[in-house]
Formats: C-alpha cells, sequence, structure tokens
C-alpha cells in the first residue's frame, strides 16, 4: 500500500520539478531536507529479502519495533524499514512521540526521514498539550510542526469541539485552520463556517466567510468574526446581523460580551422590532441584555411603523430604560434628547427632550416643544400625549399654552391662549379641545358663501370647550366671558395677534430626512417664566370669590 504510494509521489515530483524548470526560476524557498539517519532501537524479528516481491529492499521487523529520528520515538507492532531511502512503514498501534508534547498514534504509517513527514492513516489521534486532534488520515510535518487532514476531523480544545473536512493544526504556534463544512460547538454557542482560524492559546476562534452562529435564542449571520471562548467576547464585521425573535440587528461592526451580556453596534446600526412594529438607526448602539437598558446616538433616528404612516424621532442621544424586566408587570421608557423632531406626514414635532413611558402609555415633550398637524401650531412649556393601542387618545398642554391655526389667506391666525390645554381623540380622530385658566382667544368667522373672513372675535375667559365632529366645530361652551367684536376694516393695530404669539413655520421638519436639519428658536422668541394672567371673570367682593354660571353655545 504505501510502496505505491511512494511511487505515485515520487512521479508527481518529477513532474512539478519538470513543469518548475520549464517556467523559470521559483522565488519561494525549495524545501529543506536532512541526511540525519533514521536510527533503529529495537526490533523482536528483524530478516532482510531483496529479492521479495512484496518488500523489495526492506528490513522486515516485528514485535516491540521502536524507531528514533531527530527527537522523535515512534513505536508500532511492525513496520517495514527502507535504509537506503532513509524511510519506514510502520503497522498496528503506531505512536509517534516528539518532546514532551506531541504525541500521534494510528493503525498505520508511513514516515520518510529525509523530509520529516509522518503520514497516519486510520483512527489518527494527535495529541498537543490541552488540545486532541481526530481524525482517519493525517500528515504531519515535523519540519514545520503542523499537521494536515483532508478526509474530515474533529478537534477538542478545552470546551471546544470543532469539526470540518479539511484543516491543520500547528503544534509551534498552536494555531489551527478549519475548511469546509467547519462547526465549532461548546456549551454556549454554535458555529456554522467554510473557514475557520483557531487559537489555541487564546481559545480565540475567526471565522472568514459566509457563517451563522447560535447562540441561545439568538442566530448571527456574518462574513467575518471573531469569538473568544475565555472571555466570552464576540467581535462581528462585514455587514453581520443578529436575530433573536422578532428583534434584529444589523451593523457593519457588531461585539457582544457573553458574561456582561452587553452588545455595541458602530456605523449603519439598523435595530428592526418587528412586534412593536418600530425600528432604530444610529452609528453608534450599545444594548445591556440583562438590564433592558440601550442607547443610540450619532445621527440616531427611530420609526415607528404601528400607525398607516411611518413617524420618524431624531435626537442626539436615544436611551431605552427597562423596569421589572424578566416580571409580567414589565415597562420601558424611551428618552430622546437634545434636539428631539419628528416628523409624520399628519404630525410633526421639535422639542429639547421627550420621554415615552409604556407603562401609560405616556410620551412628555420638554422645553420648548412644539407640535403641527396640518396648519394647526400647538406649543407650551411641556406636552404630553397619552396613547391606546398606538393611535392618540388624548394630550395635555401645561404652561404657557398656545394653539395657532392659519387660515386660508395664511396672512390670519385663530388663537388659543392659556394655562393648560386639553385635546381629546376618538379612534384618532379629535372630537373635544379645552382651554383652561387665563383663557384668550382670537377667532375669524368665515362666511359660508365666499369664505371670506367676517370679523375678528376677541375673547377672555377662564376655560373654553369646544366640541368636533368630522374635523368640524359643532359647539363651544364657556363661563361667562367678555369679549369684542371688530370688523376686519376695523381691527385695532395689534389685535390681530395674541401676546406670545409667534408662527414656527420655518423650524417645521418638511420630511423625513429634515429632520436632521435642526433650526431651534431665536433667544427672543424660547418661552420664558411668565407670571399668570388674572382670571378676568373673578370678582372679589368682601374676601369672597363670585362665580358665574357657564353659556354654552351651539354653532
Amino acid at each position: 500500500m504505501f510502496a505505491g504510494h511512494r511511487i505515485i509521489i515520487f512521479v508527481v515530483l518529477c513532474l512539478f520539478a519538470l513543469c518548475a524548470m520549464s517556467s523559470g526560476p521559483r522565488k519561494h524557498k525549495r524545501r529543506k531536507t536532512t541526511d540525519e539517519r533514521i536510527y533503529l532501537v529495537n526490533a523482536d524479528v528483524l530478516y532482510y529479502d531483496q529479492f521479495a516481491s512484496n518488500t523489495p529492499g526492506a528490513q522486515v521487523l516485528n514485535g516491540n519495533v521502536q524507531f528514533r529520528h531527530k527527537g522523535a520515538t515512534l513505536w508500532c507492532d511492525s513496520a517495514l524499514f527502507y535504509d537506503r531511502e532513509n524511510s519506514f512503514e510502520a503497522y498496528g498501534h503506531v505512536r509517534l512521540v516528539q518532546g514532551d508534547s506531541v504525541s500521534l498514534t494510528s493503525e498505520e504509517a508511513y514516515y520518510d526521514g529525509n523530509d520529516q513527514m509522518a503520514e497516519a492513516r486510520h483512527n489518527v489521534v494527535l495529541k498537543h498539550r490541552g488540545t486532541t486532534l481526530y481524525t482517519d488520515s493525517l500528515n504531519y510535518d515535523r519540519l514545520y510542526n503542523v499537521g494536515y487532514f483532508f478526509e474530515g476531523g474533529r478537534m477538542v480544545d478545552k470546551k471546544n469541539v470543532l469539526v470540518s473536512d479539511w484543516g491543520e493544526y500547528d503544534t509551534k504556534t498552536r494555531k489551527a485552520v478549519f475548511n469546509y463544512n467547519v462547526t465549532l460547538r461548546n456549551d454556549n454557542l454554535t458555529i456554522n463556517t467554510d473557514t475557520l482560524h483557531y487559537d489555541t492559546r487564546s481559545s480565540l476562534a475567526q471565522v472568514v466567510g459566509p457563517s451563522r452562529i447560535v447562540s441561545g435564542e439568538s442566530t448571527i449571520d456574518t462574513k467575518s468574526g471573531f469569538y473568544n471562548s475565555k472571555t466570552g467576547q464576540t467581535q462581528l464585521f462585514g455587514r453581520s446581523k443578529v436575530m433573536n425573535g422578532e428583534k434584529e440587528i444589523t451593523a457593519d461592526s457588531l461585539f457582544y460580551n457573553e458574561k456582561t451580556t452587553v452588545s455595541e453596534g458602530f456605523n449603519n446600526v439598523v435595530y428592526v422590532d418587528k412586534e412593536n412594529k418600530n425600528s432604530l438607526e444610529c452609528d453608534y448602539f450599545w444594548y445591556n441584555d440583562s438590564t433592558g437598558e440601550a442607547m443610540a446616538t450619532r445621527r440616531a433616528l427611530m420609526m415607528d411603523f404601528s400607525q398607516n404612516d411611518t413617524l420618524y424621532v431624531h435626537s442626539d442621544t436615544i436611551r431605552l430604560y427597562t423596569y421589572n424586566i424578566d416580571t409580567d408587570s414589565v415597562f420601558r421608557t424611551t428618552h430622546c434628547y437634545k434636539g428631539a423632531r419628528a416628523y409624520r406626514k399628519d404630525v410633526q414635532a421639535v422639542c429639547d427632550s421627550l420621554v415615552y413611558n409604556t407603562k401609560d402609555s405616556c410620551m412628555t415633550m420638554y422645553r420648548d416643544p412644539i407640535v403641527w398637524n396640518d396648519d394647526r401650531q400647538i406649543l407650551g412649556e411641556k406636552i404630553e400625549v397619552f396613547m391606546k393601542d398606538s393611535t392618540v387618545e388624548r394630550t395635555h398642554v401645561i404652561g404657557q399654552a398656545f394653539s395657532t391655526e392659519m387660515l386660508h389667506d395664511s396672512i390670519h391666525y385663530n388663537q388659543v391662549s392659556s394655562n393648560e390645554m386639553f385635546a381629546f381623540f376618538d379612534d384618532g380622530n379629535l372630537y373635544k379641545t379645552e382651554a383652561v385658566g387665563n383663557v384668550r382667544t382670537v377667532f375669524y368667522p368665515i362666511d359660508e358663501k365666499d369664505s371670506s373672513l367676517m370679523l375678528l372675535n376677541y375673547l377672555e375667559t377662564d376655560t373654553v370647550r369646544m366640541f368636533l365632529q368630522d374635523g368640524q366645530l359643532q359647539k363651544i361652551w364657556t363661563p361667562r366671558a367678555e369679549g369684542t367684536a371688530y370688523p376686519m376694516s376695523q381691527i385695532p393695530p395689534g389685535k390681530e395677534k395674541l401676546d406670545g404669539f409667534a408662527w414656527f413655520d420655518a423650524i417645521r421638519p418638511v420630511d423625513k430626512n429634515d429632520i436632521f436639519n435642526r433650526r431651534g428658536k431665536k433667544a427672543e422668541e424660547k418661552l420664558k417664566p411668565q407670571k399668570r394672567h388674572t382670571a378676568p371673570l373673578q370678582q372679589i367682593r368682601d374676601g369672597k370669590v363670585e362665580t358665574v354660571k357657564g353659556v354654552e353655545t351651539e354653532l
């Protein structure tokens, strides 16, 4: 068997040499050979027949055969020793030991002393320190300290088990390379790839090419990555994706630590939550799986797909906090701060910061918040939006509330100013509004015949309730009010606008891309603490406050 194998190798080498000579000198170095002879240490039986047809030129050895060559010792049951060629074939319980760290066992082997190459076959086991390699065919190059397998192999290193069709292991550097149908398994994950580099000293695995990593409920697709089983750290490159149930994250670079359960994503990060119909994009993403805390920054963009149209929200930083995690009472808060801007076709908003709490489904906007809907603008010191099934249920504007509606001529505006404002919705449709505390209004009734403005109606009161149907104003309720009506041609200068009026259309996001273009208020336009107006309909007599019955007006 091995004699025929040597003839084939000889022919291949001759052809290779002819090709080399025909193509000119080659740049790579020629393989080093040695003239140190193989030393036969022991054999119970030895005989030699130079005319034997089956073993020409070989010494036949049987029983406790032992060879030694350049610091390595080999034992076997029987052997054919080719003294002239400085090689031998070994059979039965073959065991090669090199130094105090390398041990190679097999059923058969061929050893070439000149090239220092051992070819082990059948039930091959290579042991080196704490690493064991199992295969059926292995060539061990003693010159370069590398073992090659090419008919399938399995390496066991600590808690890691690696399987592949082809591979090599360097006993000097303690590094391995696996190719074709590669699988790495341990208690924490499974890696499937076509090419994997593994360092037994650091327990660092590197995948090259399309790969899939399964860890618990998470699945990772990557083209380039590193995994360290000692530290539990995973580093992924080449547009990698991590999937966990209905959630997935994709980034140019991803880092994950099993021990701290912290993930980090860099550049073009896309986080998608299919269950809650939202996603997050940024250039830096941080997430702690144990605490449910997350942070996104560097062009952070949050998108919500739960409505008919997508809501886009941008701010410098977006943070997520999870409370009572892994319990039935879990809830989360999302914090968007410094320059929050939002856009949806039917609503736009800007503010310095906002917080959304899933416990009460409330979104709160802080510091100069402004909300637009079509030709309407609402602002105040703080705005609360309460949701139900991802649909607005009611809103609450707190402090210096100001509602403005631009009329069709783009010159005149309906205005309401008060301490607080409320708006109530039914299935997403506004049906009731309420302004409370120091209410002042400027309202322009419209002639239904020609849509012209009839007059300016100025009103001061304590409370105004408006009832709508299909977007049309049906009824207004107020307590006793004081007001004045001015014909359009006799409006006194300054009466057409309330104190604090401003139309902030210039800073309004015009599309989903414009939310990244921050345009703030001018210093003189920012809300400042104001002393509350005295309620106009309260008359103090003898230390008592008189109240006036409400008045309801049908439209």
